[in-house]
């Protein structure tokens, strides 16, 4: 077998090359159910100088090569954000694609190890893409279907590579899906139970997320955001001006109708993020490109999307506790029945977070796909590592 060489890349040029490892790793024939992302979302991701994420973090990426051809890449992330807020010297991995070949996976992972070690952190943990707060975790479970829009697919051996280098289970991240037929209806008990909450909870009310003051919107949603996942396993607060700077992305895509806030006595107490998959869409663009055709299949795909996924649900801690979940969920289907949605997604959920998967169960939306957080703990010697 001829040597694996690791190479560190950076700057313009080594982040396309990163980024392009994945068409060296996929193709749709033998992996059907990938979907090529969006070259400029992913640069946006790694981009060191426009993203404010690398203000409280580093980056450092990698990509292994056999006779000069990509066979997987790996990044390094020291993430200050998260260990301020945690108080812990963990580090991270993520972005990783590894042909099915445990030595190019030991050897990525070992690479990662090394780079994190030399910063005087303990503990590596990902996949992060680059955070908690973007795409994270590895399918597990799930991978028969095609991904819905921002999270991860990989083909089931990601994970062996995983066990046998051995990363542990931290945590699973779950997700539901809320399918129907076109003249489908609630179980009686959901709609009779969400009635009474209606009834009891009449200052509750739903509105449309405001376009037209998207900035006013954002500030509100940033402030319920830190505050509702302020608990949860592996949070950290994003910075207003991170939360801004996913939020104009997500300009482009949301359908307002799908993106509402729920007032208390007309004070904003929690929203919910459902965007169109446009993953449907960016399955007819394979080389993952919007210029020059790949944005006219954008816009004119972008009309016939069936299915959305419940990107984010929050709700201040003040207000919970009076089923306000509940009233959330059902709000999303009957939103998702007058717009002609025929099916949701509902993710990532924390395995153990029961106020959080409780709603889904009731409503018989089955658990269908699970991603897992990696983690392990660092040594302090990783011969050939690098090379």
């Amino acid at each position: 077998m001829s040597e694996i060489k690791i190479r560190e890349v950076s700057g313009k040029k080594g982040t396309n090359e990163f980024i392009d490892v994945m068409w060296k790793i996929y193709d749709q024939k033998t992996f059907p159910q990938w979907v090529p992302p969006l070259r400029m979302s992913v640069y946006e991701n790694l981009d060191t100088e426009k993203n404010p994420f690398y203000k409280r973090a580093t980056i450092q990426l990698f990509i292994a090569e056999r006779n000069g051809r990509p066979v997987g890449r790996i990044a390094a992330i020291d993430n200050k954000g998260h260990t301020e807020f945690h108080n812990e010297k963990t580090g991270f991995y993520g972005f990783f694609e590894s042909i099915d070949d445990q030595e190019v996976a030991n050897r990525l992972f070992a690479t990662a190890e090394k780079w994190l070690l030399a910063r005087g952190l303990d503990k590596m943990m990902g996949p992060m893409n680059p955070s908690t707060n973007h795409e994270c975790g590895l399918l597990v479970r799930g991978q028969s279907k095609h991904p819905t829009i921002m999270t991860t697919w990989n083909p089931k051996y990601y994970e062996t590579l995983h066990d046998q280098y051995g990363l542990l289970k931290a945590k699973d991240l779950v997700a539901y899906i809320i399918a129907r037929e076109k003249n489908s209806e609630l179980p009686p008990k959901v709609v009779s139970y969400v009635k009474r909450l209606r009834a009891q909870n009449s200052r509750v009310t739903f509105r449309d997320f405001d376009l037209k003051n998207f900035k006013s919107e954002v500030r509100n949603c940033f402030e319920i955001y830190n505050s509702a996942w302020e608990k949860n396993w592996g949070f950290f607060p994003m910075t207003a001006e991170e939360f801004e700077f996913a939020a104009k992305d997500m300009k482009m895509i949301l359908d307002p109708r799908m993106a509402f806030v729920a007032e208390v006595d007309g004070k904003p107490a929690g929203f919910m993020l459902a965007i169109p998959d446009l993953n449907h869409v960016f399955k007819r663009i394979p080389d993952g490109k919007l210029f020059p055709t790949g944005i006219f299949k954008l816009l004119l795909g972008k009309k016939r999307v069936a299915m959305t996924r419940i990107v984010t649900l929050g709700v201040k801690p003040e207000f919970r506790g009076s089923g306000i979940f509940a009233l959330f969920t059902f709000e999303a289907f009957e939103r998702a029945h007058k717009y002609g949605y025929l099916a949701g997604e509902a993710s990532w959920i924390l395995e153990d977070n029961v106020a959080m998967n409780k709603p889904w169960t009731d409503l018989g939306a089955p658990q269908y796909r699970r991603w897992r957080i990696y983690e392990k703990q660092l040594t302090k010697t990783h011969e050939g590592a690098t090379s």
